[in-house]
């Protein structure tokens, strides 16, 4: 079924829609007279047309009258009229990764259903607690468990230093040094690469991000990302990924690439700041004040946890900057947003 594509690698064999990630939460979504409509997943958007990977392969879908490609992300899940291969409508998302560009009254979703989202960043000077930060967040508020990959540990003079505070960014959160050109780092990151499953990755250019998409795709892929190098002396690399796309892992499962992101701005994130700054979050009913900012008020539980070691004033100012950022962006509530979050 399906006009065959040429931006998107076909599977070798059929595939059946619980490996590409389909369960019950969207199949209850269904309703009745929906049954004969084929359920696909966004591979590819581009700016006026969409790629949907069905069990038998990729199909190029047919557009409705108004439709908008900004209203699709890689990794949604659509229903389809299989004699026409028009896209009838975008079922809810379990999970999101969006955020607001600036500028922009409205959020973008960089990556949909997304279960794991690495956070790739190099041991040099691109490690950057803030930045990180800014992701974790990300993660926490779309629904997906956030995991940090270090890279070019090769180079470090101390990768434990670098380990230690990565995993000092949030609580549970799992820390991985990777080699994204060795087939070893497909190994290490199994267990969040299962059938079924979906992984994104997020990061600085540069930092290895489509390097890893090659070797968890294997060289069996048709469509290797291009990848990049950094500059020596600022650790910045260029964008050799443009788009978004869908790609198979070789032992199973699903990984998007993603963009470099220079700018992230924090919006419409207050639980996932909660999440990530979860210290803080716990220390605030302790304080005299209901609405206490924790920078100079008396009786300030947080400032006292800082006097005496148990925080340190860095991560406060930290949580304070996103607490404001966050509150300056987020648009006041109109209503409902229309997706659901998992992992609440």
């Amino acid at each position: 079924m399906g006009r065959p594509v040429t931006d998107h690698p076909k599977p070798l064999h059929p595939v059946s829609h619980a490996s590409l990630g389909w369960s019950g939460f969207f199949e209850d979504q269904r309703e009745p007279h929906e049954t004969d409509l084929a359920p696909m997943r966004i591979a590819t958007v581009h700016r006026s047309r969409l790629t949907g990977l069905s069990p038998t392969g990729p199909v190029k879908l047919t557009l409705p009258v108004h439709a908008n490609t900004g209203d699709f992300a890689v990794g949604d899940w659509v229903l389809v009229d299989p004699r026409t291969e028009t896209l009838h409508r975008r079922l809810n998302r379990r999970t999101v990764l969006e955020r607001r560009t600036e500028g922009s009254r409205t959020l973008q979703a960089a990556a949909a259903n997304v279960d794991t989202l690495f956070v790739v960043t190099s041991c040099n000077a691109d490690f950057n607690p803030a930045r990180l930060e800014r992701y974790l967040a990300l993660a926490n508020q779309g629904g997906a468990n956030p995991v940090i990959l270090l890279t070019k540990a090769d180079m470090a003079a101390d990768v434990g230093a670098y380990q230690r505070q990565a995993a000092e960014l949030q609580r549970g959160l799992a820390v991985v040094t990777v080699n994204p050109r060795l087939s070893e780092a497909a190994s290490a990151l199994s267990p969040w690469c299962g059938v079924g499953q979906t992984v994104a990755l997020v990061g600085s250019s540069g930092v290895g991000k489509s390097t890893l998409v090659n070797t968890l795709a294997g060289p069996s892929q048709e469509l290797p990302q291009e990848t990049g190098g950094i500059r020596q002396h600022d650790a910045k690399g260029r964008h050799t990924t443009t788009s978004r796309s869908l790609h198979a892992i070789a032992g199973g499962g699903w990984v998007i690439d993603t963009p470099g992101m220079r700018t992230l701005h924090v919006s419409d994130a207050a639980e996932g700041i909660e999440t990530l700054f979860a210290e803080i979050t716990e220390l605030a009913p302790l304080c005299r004040f209901r609405d206490c900012t924790h920078a100079h008020e008396p009786g300030c539980a947080v400032q006292a946890a800082v006097a005496d070691g148990r925080l340190e004033l860095e991560r406060v100012a930290r949580w304070r900057k996103l607490f404001k950022e966050n509150r300056d962006n987020t648009p006041a509530s109109t209503g409902p947003r229309g997706r659901q979050k998992a992992g609440r």
